[in-house]
C-alpha cells in the first residue's frame, strides 16, 4: 500500500483524524455544558449534595463548586490543545493525500504541534503543583517529568526543520530550467 496519494495509508489516517477531530469538538461541547451547569449550580450549591464522586476520588466540602469549575477549565484547555494538534495533523495529512508533503505550510503546522505539546506538558506540571497545594494527598495528580513527551516535542521540531529544508529544495527545483 502506498504512503501518499488518494487511497493510501495517509488517506486512511486522515479519516481517523477527521473522526477524532469531531469527537474532540463534541467533548468540548460537553465540557462547556458541564461548566455552565457548575456555574448555575454555584448559585444554589445545595442541589449538588454533599460530594461529587468520580471513580475513587470524591470532591466534598465548601470548595466543591470551585474545584469542579477549575477541573472543567483545565480539562477544557487540554481538549482545546488536543483540537489544535489534531486540526494541524489533518491539514498535514491533506497535503500528503494530494502528494505534496513538503508544502511550505507544513513547517508552521509542525511547529505549532510541537509548541502545543510543550504547553500541554507544562500545563500538566502546573495542574500537578496546584493539586499538591490544594487537594488531599489521595487526589494528587502525577507531575513527574515525562521524557517521552519532551522527546516527541524535539522530534516534531526536528521534523519541522526537515520539512522546511524539503520545501526549500522544492522551490529551488521549480526555479531550475
Amino acid at each position: 500500500m502506498r504512503a501518499l496519494g488518494p487511497g493510501s495509508v495517509s488517506s486512511f489516517l486522515k479519516v481517523i483524524l477527521d473522526v477524532f477531530y469531531y469527537v474532540l469538538w463534541t467533548a468540548a461541547g460537553v465540557i462547556a455544558l458541564a461548566a455552565l451547569a457548575v456555574v448555575l449550580l454555584s448559585f444554589k450549591p445545595d442541589l449538588l449534595g454533599r460530594q461529587i464522586a468520580i471513580d475513587n476520588w470524591a470532591i466534598q466540602g465548601p470548595h466543591m463548586v470551585t474545584i469542579a469549575a477549575v477541573t472543567l477549565v483545565a480539562l477544557g484547555l487540554y481538549v482545546g490543545g488536543t483540537i489544535v494538534i489534531v486540526g494541524r495533523l489533518r491539514r498535514i495529512f491533506r497535503t500528503l493525500i494530494v502528494g505534496d508533503p513538503f508544502h511550505p505550510d507544513n513547517v508552521r503546522r509542525l511547529r505549532v504541534i510541537g509548541a502545543t505539546l510543550a504547553v500541554l506538558e507544562i500545563g500538566r506540571y502546573a495542574a500537578s503543583g496546584l493539586s499538591h497545594m490544594f487537594l488531599p494527598p489521595t487526589a494528587h495528580l502525577g507531575g513527574g517529568v515525562n521524557l517521552t513527551t519532551w522527546f516527541a516535542v524535539l522530534v516534531i521540531l526536528v521534523l519541522a526543520e526537515v520539512f522546511r529544508e524539503g520545501a526549500r529544495l522544492r522551490r529551488e527545483a521549480e526555479l531550475t530550467i
